[in-house]
């Protein structure tokens, strides 16, 4: 309280405009797991430059260290660079990121490892938890999104992991945006505006040098059509993303739905989620509330 009261002095007398939405009393606490570094930053990273910006709270998860992922290098060496973007991209967005110690392409659905994203949800007392669905190409992609659904009603469950306290209230769980139509299509629920944001979120996925500019132009047979100059490099990577977040029309009509047809129709990227069906249901006034920068 004292932080906040200190906060609100300064800034009247530095002469700025003061809302109570830029000061949140109580920040909201969003965490956002993926399979792999990058994967957090790909799905979540414009909503999550956006949180941090309004003073809430954001912590990314990946469930492997990444030491696979890559052409020429692997192994130890691969995951201490790997974790060593991660760590860029907390500073460069304002959030803080974990990487676990499974090796990429052998994540599995384990006991271990659903107490170790319990323990995660716990420690940081989310009210949002984001990550991947279960139907996927990869899978550590797919076997996340279990680890994150078995945890969903355990989070609340005393004595399970009963040396970590138990969360008071079940979070909303979330699912990434994803394109594929089998067993089921993904199903946009919540669309949030990154138009104005997308070249945050770039910057913070143009820290992940080893997997946009090296592994992942690689696998498409594109890596000679990357641009070495660092600038040319993140224009690059800022029309890849623009494209990636562009609208579909389920996604317009969510957007509509949201932000009204007036501001709707000058939204060019968007980040979406799926609800979960397995956490906390949430009414439009509570995604609202757990959205802040949704309009009201």
């Amino acid at each position: 309280m004292m932080t906040i009261r200190l906060t609100l002095l300064l800034v009247l007398s530095l002469g700025a405009p003061c809302t109570f939405a830029q000061i949140p009393v109580t920040p909201l606490r969003i965490i956002v797991i993926g399979a792999h570094p990058d994967d957090c930053d790909l799905g979540a990273g414009g909503i999550a430059s956006i949180y941090s910006a309004m003073g809430h709270k954001v912590k990314f998860v990946s469930m492997t260290n990444g030491d696979a992922g890559h052409q020429d290098i692997g192994g130890g060496e691969l995951a201490r660079r790997r974790y060593k973007e991660t760590q860029e991209v907390a500073k460069r967005l304002g959030i803080t990121y974990d990487v676990l110690d499974n090796h990429d392409g052998e994540l599995m659905p384990t006991l271990e490892n659903r107490l170790a994203v319990i323990r995660k949800i716990r420690e940081w007392n989310a009210d949002v938890v984001i990550a991947p669905r279960t139907n996927d190409y990869h899978p550590d992609h797919r076997n996340t999104g279990v680890l994150v659904q078995d945890a969903a009603y355990l989070v609340i469950v005393p004595n399970v992991l009963s040396s970590v306290p138990p969360l008071a209230k079940n979070p909303v769980f979330l699912y990434f945006r994803d394109g594929f139509q089998r067993p089921n299509p993904f199903r946009p629920d919540i669309a949030i505006d990154i138009t104005e944001t997308l070249a945050k979120k770039v910057e913070g996925l143009d820290a992940h040098t080893s997997q946009f500019y090296e592994w992942l132009p690689w696998t498409r047979q594109d890596l000679a059509n990357v641009p070495k100059d660092p600038v040319e490099r993140k224009k690059w990577l800022l029309a890849a993303m623009e494209r990636r977040s562009a609208l579909t029309p389920e996604i317009k009509a969510s957007v509509e739905k949201w932000y009204g047809p007036e501001k709707a129709a000058k939204v060019k990227s968007v980040e979406v989620f799926e609800i979960c069906e397995y956490g906390k249901q949430p009414n439009p006034d509570e995604i609202r509330r757990l959205f802040p920068m949704l309009p009201r």
